[in-house]
């Protein structure tokens, strides 16, 4: 007896020596950005002018290919970690790039995107989508950890972030800024690290500057970490108006969009809550351009079945635009959900004069 209470508190301690050492070296290999850094760009170089003073953008998260309506996420509230299947994540993937490549933009900023991630079989999917529409992308890792330990499976290698598409020049190099983070040690070393990514094209006749801003804010933090989130935005957004120039910033912010709320109100329980923007947080002359008549993202609690009236709905994705930007066209593309648990915005917007 003496000498198995002996062997198993041996065992004990080798597998909190272990998991010490693991920690430690998550901890060693963590992924430290710096405030501001390139981006990581296409091979394919870009050559396209922006000319007259209209454009158009789509902004899409598009669950990195593993949340169609198959799909739970059980950080919402549902049993899966990983996507069903590789083919699954490879059906969204081509449904998701044949779209792209059917809806015309100027810019596509895309969201979730994984380009070395164990859940979707380590797929380069910035090169993949490239392939298969032609358009060179900068990309800003928002999410890179060598093995995220949980839960049960576990996420594993994760290297995932957001990707702008444009068959035009970036005339400075794309630049991605650290956004806070909202999370301490050691919860931080295998969590998100946002950003946002910054990219900057000149326009004929005109020396101001077109600035498009891609962004995907926190979705599972106290909530704290969005409000310092956005603030940051903001002090981006501003500096890069102040220099004259036009700003588009486009993404997922994570947070219900002023007045969507009434048309898709929270449904209590455990279903995943975001906070509420105001725009009274804006700057004089800035506005949000988004659609609320079609909700832009599903709660992740359950599979999605269009029958089913009773799922959560949020508007989350939308645009934020300079004074000198007006809408022309806001719209939420309502794909049903079927290759990711977001639809796709398109705007086109007039640069004024």
């Amino acid at each position: 007896m003496i000498k198995l209470c002996k062997r198993l508190f041996q065992l004990m301690g080798a597998l909190v020596t272990a998991a010490l050492l693991f920690l430690l070296y998550l901890t060693i290999t963590e992924y430290r950005p710096e405030d501001r850094s390139l981006a990581a760009v296409s091979d394919t170089t870009p050559s396209r002018v922006l000319s007259g003073s209209q454009v158009r953008l789509m902004s899409w998260n598009i669950g990195h290919g593993g949340l169609g309506n198959q799909s739970d996420f059980f950080m919402d509230g549902g049993t899966m970690v990983n996507p069903p299947s590789q083919e699954d994540v490879l059906k969204n993937m081509e449904a998701t790039a044949r779209y792209l490549g059917e809806t015309p933009a100027d810019f596509y900023l895309i969201q979730e995107l994984d380009r070395d991630s164990s859940r979707t079989d380590r797929v380069d999917q910035a090169a993949y989508y490239e392939e298969q529409t032609g358009l060179p992308w900068a990309y800003g890792p928002n999410y890179r950890c060598f093995f995220v330990p949980y839960p049960w499976p576990p996420l594993g290698r994760m290297d995932s972030g957001v990707a702008t598409f444009s068959a035009y020049e970036s005339v400075k190099d794309p630049i991605r800024i650290s956004l806070p983070c909202p999370f301490n040690w050691p919860v931080r070393i295998a969590n998100t690290k946002p950003c946002v990514l910054v990219n900057t094209y000149d326009l004929e006749d005109t020396d101001k500057k077109l600035v498009v801003v891609n962004l995907h804010l926190e979705a599972y933090d106290d909530g704290e970490g969005k409000i310092a989130q956005t603030r940051k935005l903001l002090e981006i957004l501003e500096g890069e108006y102040e220099k004259g120039n036009y700003v588009i910033a486009g993404g997922d912010f994570n947070q219900s969009l002023p007045g969507s709320l009434e048309r898709y109100p929270h449904q209590g329980g455990d279903l995943w809550q975001p906070g509420a923007l105001e725009n009274d947080i804006l700057p004089e002359g800035w506005q949000f351009a988004y659609d609320p008549s079609v909700p832009t993202c599903r709660s992740l609690d359950k599979p999605y079945d269009s029958s089913n009236p009773n799922h959560q709905f949020y508007v989350l994705d939308g645009f934020l635009l300079s004074p000198n930007v007006q809408p022309t066209l806001v719209e939420t593309q309502d794909l049903g959900f079927v290759n990711s648990d977001h639809n796709p915005v398109i705007l086109e917007a007039r640069l004024l004069p």
